[in-house]
């Protein structure tokens, strides 16, 4: 209760002092334990966590303080960290703008410069300042696609990309140093007269766009005019760069969903503001059939996203998987460069395919862990003069193309996408088509993933494996396992080979025949995530449809032995 009382004199908010003392007054000690047993946890991700009163909560206090954090551990990092700065950009969730502001100013109290963008701003937009304004870090207000009750704080690094260890906990750090002192903070008046604020205005949102248009990559213009796409921002932050940069590249039938164009935190049409989730595309899609257009595309509410539903013959949409859209790009950027320069990757969790597709173009592939973190900053280790970063994914809908953002961006992928779409048509063939292609030159690649919940009494399930390893799974010969904690790949003829990989708790079984399955225990719940990939090759002449029932009937036999042989 001490703890409570603490933090009611410091917090600067009405709005959650006035929640916390109705909990103090209805005796809700439950609620009370739920906020203030532990802090809300700063790691590679930043901050999520919902919006209320309580160190275990997001609200301007602990906006403050992590603030406090990782103003003093720049501070200690980089000695130009006051001249340099921070750049800060928000999304459209209702504390967001507040919580940015509240960021530069205890930045402008330790001495450090901000650049805050005058107006809410995708997530990729706010990580191309980095590079741009050549900060030592960047800060985005924040919670993506979660639900409504959300908030979060997203920290990038001096290199455009998001942290990763142990930058994360040396935040972490000062965070918990600063949540004991007293907050420093400047008005914004102060702020602006010392110039360590600086109002990022329609200009530098203009030189996102000028650096996106200037890229090859997006250069690619093949009849525009040929296609046709809706779009939806999902109530977010990405519709008037997202249909500006269509228009740019020639596209000029776009039709955005109206009810979804414009930002609203409280996402009123979906129940899950995220592309993935069922029924979150069902307007883009309807809006799409009524004017028969050739995609329904979606950003997430801060647009670092991109999803795709492409038009069957039948006149219906289908969405494409994460890995679907990875590949096509993949094959489509690598055969208008000179693919053996170029560096191309995906997650470990990610098809296989992505490296197949690279290996016909003579192109360079790497694999990290999950996670774009991983993605972008292992890709700036990697290039070199003769492998220069082209493309990476992951398969939960993050692209980035190209090197103007060191981070997914749903923005500059849906132009991409619409220029392959738009090249294809061109030629006379569809998305679906270009699929076959590739699936008949390296086999129908299926993925699936299933989060499965283990006896709570039965021994942890990474160790039991790792103690009893199995030698087959679903009936498949185990050709090799790779183990991430061990950093080893044990082949089935004894052959232990290093890997060049973070230890993780995760095993990755390589089957005959392609399969793989992939078993990521979780560390606080008796649970396994299972990663399934399937490869079926398609028989010369064989119809696809007969190939993909084929392909899905043995993704479903997979799925169902490997289950039943964990539990």
């Amino acid at each position: 209760m001490q703890q409570v009382h603490d933090w009611l004199a410091k917090d600067p908010d009405p709005k959650t002092r006035q929640e916390l003392k109705q909990l103090l007054d209805n005796h809700q000690q439950q609620e009370l334990e739920s906020r203030f047993s532990s802090r809300l946890a700063f790691g590679t991700a930043g901050l999520r966590g919902k919006v209320g009163a309580g160190p275990n909560r997001m609200n301007r206090l602990v906006i403050q303080e992590t603030a406090a954090g990782l103003g003093q551990h720049l501070l200690n990092h980089f000695s130009d960290a006051k001249e340099r700065g921070v750049v800060i950009g928000y999304d459209g969730r209702p504390d967001s703008k507040q919580f940015a502001e509240d960021t530069a100013l205890v930045l402008a109290a330790l001495g450090i410069k901000s650049y805050l963008t005058h107006d809410v701003a995708a997530t990729p937009i706010v990580a191309f300042g980095v590079r741009h304004l050549n900060t030592v870090a960047a800060v985005v207000v924040t919670a993506s696609h979660n639900p409504p009750e959300y908030n979060g704080f997203k920290v990038y690094w001096d290199n455009g990309a998001q942290i990763i260890p142990p930058q994360d906990a040396h935040i972490a750090e000062q965070i918990d140093i600063a949540a004991t002192k007293p907050i420093p903070l400047l008005s914004k008046a102060d702020a602006e007269a010392k110039h360590l604020l600086q109002w990022l205005k329609a200009d530098y949102y203009q030189a996102y766009r000028d650096a996106l248009n200037d890229s090859a990559l997006l250069n690619h213009h093949s009849n525009p005019k040929g296609i046709s796409l809706s779009y939806s921002a999902m109530h977010g932050v990405g519709a008037n760069m997202a249909e500006t940069l269509l228009t740019d590249a020639g596209f000029d039938k776009v039709y955005s969903v109206p009810e979804q164009r414009d930002p609203d935190g409280s996402f009123p049409t979906v129940n899950f503001p995220n592309p993935e989730e069922a029924g979150a595309m069902d307007m883009v899609m309807a809006l799409a059939k009524q004017h028969d257009a050739t995609l329904a595309c979606a950003n997430d509410p801060d647009a670092d996203r991109f999803a795709v539903a492409v038009r069957t013959e039948s006149g219906d949409y289908k969405m494409l998987t994460g890995d679907q859209v990875g590949s096509l790009f993949g094959h489509y950027l690598l055969s208008k460069t000179d693919a053996s320069k170029q560096l191309v990757g995906n997650t470990i969790v990610s098809s296989t395919l992505l490296s197949k597709i690279a290996a016909a173009h003579g192109a360079h592939y790497y694999q990290t862990l999950t996670g774009f973190k991983w993605l972008t900053n292992v890709a700036m280790q990697k290039q070199t003069a003769e492998a220069q970063f082209l493309f990476a994914y992951e398969e939960a809908l993050g692209y980035t193309i190209g090197t103007t953002v060191w981070d997914k961006d749903g923005l500059s992928a849906q132009v991409v996408f619409a220029q392959l779409t738009a090249e294809l048509a061109a030629e006379g063939k569809t998305i679906w088509d270009q699929l076959e292609s590739l699936y008949r030159q390296h086999g129908i690649h299926l993925n699936a993933q299933r989060s499965i919940a283990l006896d709570p009494s039965a021994p942890a399930i990474g160790a039991q494996l790792r103690q009893s390893p199995p030698t087959t799974i679903a009936g498949k010969a185990i050709d090799s396992v790779a183990d991430l904690a061990e950093g080893t790949l044990t082949h089935s003829d004894g052959q232990v080979d290093n890997i060049d990989l973070p230890a993780s708790d995760v095993l990755i079984y390589h089957l005959e025949g392609g399969s793989r399955v992939i078993i990521r225990p979780s560390g606080t719940e008796p649970k396994v995530k299972c990663y399934y990939e399937v490869i079926e090759p398609i028989a010369q002449g064989e119809a696809y449809q007969q190939a993909e029932t084929r392909a899905q009937q043995a993704m479903e036999r997979f799925i169902t032995d490997h289950q039943a042989s964990l539990k």
